[in-house]
């Protein structure tokens, strides 16, 4: 991790547990673009798309109370919208196989036009659960099921049924209005991002994040039988609700997921049946996040490992 940051790979934190106990829990680099505050492990993240997988364990709360099927056409709950509503299901929500056209970005300034977008939308790209196509659309769709259901805003949602209950205590969903641990996203030229002013993303610590994923594999948030029907995907290189999942015998045995936003950089990574936990979060975009995890597994296996590469960095072992 050194050698990552003192060569201009890595900016971020970072956390490896094992038995569901830390091992390694470490900040390098820093909090913003002035570069004048170090950062430390209690730094609050932007995980990017990983943020999803809090919608999806909702759906599923929410599936084991009765109020909802993963089949359920999305016209029960939003009769409002065009005819293609009828034949979009939850699952193909989960599963990016609704066929519904991406965002309109151009057009975007908050949730509320996201849904009017949505009502101008005429035909779906596609027939539901025929094809894959990761947009955001499919997200912000759940989080509009999970608010009619329950009446609450998706943020208070997830705060009041899975952050609070299993002690994430640093956890929020955006927007955020004001937490002076918030690691902000910049680039090279030391320009920070912007805002993120839609609902739905996740700022968190790397410990938060490994009691949620400590819960979520011991079925604690959800049952096995969720969990697993959240591992399922439509075909082999297209991602589910919770990323790349292994399976045996229904019991989830690996599990990966990474996430970008801006200059924010994240990665999960979960050997279940070794029982070790990765988690990397950068707000310093270097691309580099998959070969420094791979580093870590490779030393967690007791293998040999190769240090990330820039050019003209010699090769160590």
């Amino acid at each position: 991790m050194k050698w990552s940051n003192e060569n201009g790979m890595f900016n971020g934190n970072v956390l490896v547990a094992k038995n569901g106990n830390i091992l390694y829990n470490s900040s390098f680099g820093y909090a913003d673009a002035s570069k004048t505050t170090k950062l430390t492990p209690d730094y609050k993240f932007n995980i990017g798309s990983i943020t999803k997988e809090f919608s999806a364990v909702a759906l599923q709360q929410l599936k084991e109370k009765g109020k909802l099927n993963l089949n359920d056409k999305i016209s029960t709950f939003f009769p409002e919208l065009p005819k293609w509503s009828n034949d979009v299901t939850i699952n193909n929500l989960l599963q990016y196989t609704s066929g519904i056209p991406d965002v309109n970005w151009k057009k975007i300034k908050n949730n509320k036009d996201i849904f009017e977008d949505l009502k101008s939308i005429d035909t779906l790209d596609f027939t539901p659960g025929t094809k894959y196509d990761y947009n955001n659309n499919n997200f912000f769709l759940r989080l509009a099921i999970i608010e009619k259901i329950t009446g609450l805003e998706y943020k208070d949602y997830v705060d009041k049924y899975i952050f609070k209950p299993y002690k994430m205590n640093s956890a929020e969903i955006t927007p955020i209005q004001k937490d002076k641990k918030i690691a902000k996203g910049f680039n090279d030229k030391l320009i920070e991002d912007k805002p993120d002013i839609l609902v739905g993303g996740a700022f968190i610590t790397t410990v938060d994040l490994l009691k949620f994923l400590n819960q979520l594999h011991s079925n604690k948030i959800i049952t096995q039988e969720s969990v697993y029907q959240l591992g399922q995907h439509f075909q082999e290189d297209s991602q589910s609700a919770l990323g790349e999942v292994k399976f045996r015998n229904k019991k989830i045995v690996e599990h990966i997921h990474d996430g970008r936003g801006g200059n924010y950089d994240a990665i999960i990574i979960s050997d279940v049946e070794h029982k070790f936990d990765i988690i990397l979060l950068s707000n310093n975009y270097q691309g580099k996040i998959f070969e420094i995890s791979d580093a870590i597994v490779a030393i967690l296996k007791n293998k040999n490992y190769t240090l990330p590469q820039k050019e003209n960095i010699q090769n160590k072992e």
